[in-house]
């Protein structure tokens, strides 16, 4: 058995003695090559993370057709000179922080018929150099979107680098509860089992599954 198969029959291993609502588990691919990936697909896998739009292209679009009922979700910062390329081949956007994306994202929609699933990300620890929207400003976002019709499935957040990521993902669960939201997308390999805690059903797990990255 694969190294990766294993970390990551480990990991749903853990989760179940933890909680009986299991969460979509998200391996996180970014700079991993198909020799780290395949043995996943094979093993059943269905959902990967990449975070830029160029390296998704090359490395998904014959995997895609090989493997059926593969879901990759966009878990990076999101451009708009990149939302064509992106709707494409994500089925997820994990990373819709503004209003000017939201368009952008409608905008393509239309242009090649084709709905994708997405998740508002939120700078729940108001840290300058991270993407999201303020919390102030998430209601406003959200009711932009609705009338646009998007289909925003939930909220996503990176918080923080502390020992305290529980408080802001509680946080997290009280605005999804606040706004109605059905889903979060929340949590890494050094904190999955805090974030399913707090109702996490989303998690972004690379390193716990392919390892260290080289590059």
């Amino acid at each position: 058995m694969h190294i990766s198969v294993k970390n990551l029959t480990y990991i749903e291993n853990k989760i179940k003695k933890v909680t009986n609502n299991f969460p979509t588990i998200i391996a996180v691919s970014k700079n991993f090559g198909e020799e780290n990936i395949i043995p996943l697909l094979s093993f059943g896998h269905k959902h990967f993370g990449e975070n830029k739009v160029q390296e998704c292209a090359k490395k998904w679009n014959e995997l895609k057709y090989k493997y059926e009922n593969i879901k990759l979700h966009m878990i990076g910062k999101l451009q708009t000179n990149k939302v064509k390329e992106c709707m494409k081949h994500f089925d997820f956007i994990h990373s819709l922080d503004s209003k000017k994306l939201a368009k952008k994202i409608y905008e393509e929609e239309i242009k090649q018929n084709k709905k994708i699933k997405i998740f508002i990300q939120v700078n729940i620890g108001q840290e300058n150099q991270k993407s999201g929207v303020n919390i102030s400003e998430l209601e406003e976002l959200l009711l932009y979107c609705y009338s646009l019709k998007l289909d925003i499935i939930g909220l996503m957040c990176i918080p923080p680098n502390e020992k305290n990521t529980k408080k802001y993902f509680s946080q997290m669960t009280q605005l999804k509860n606040q706004f109605n939201l059905e889903n979060l997308s929340m949590g890494m390999s050094s904190d999955y089992l805090d974030a399913i805690e707090c109702s996490s059903n989303f998690i972004r797990i690379g390193t716990l599954i392919f390892g260290e990255r080289k590059y």
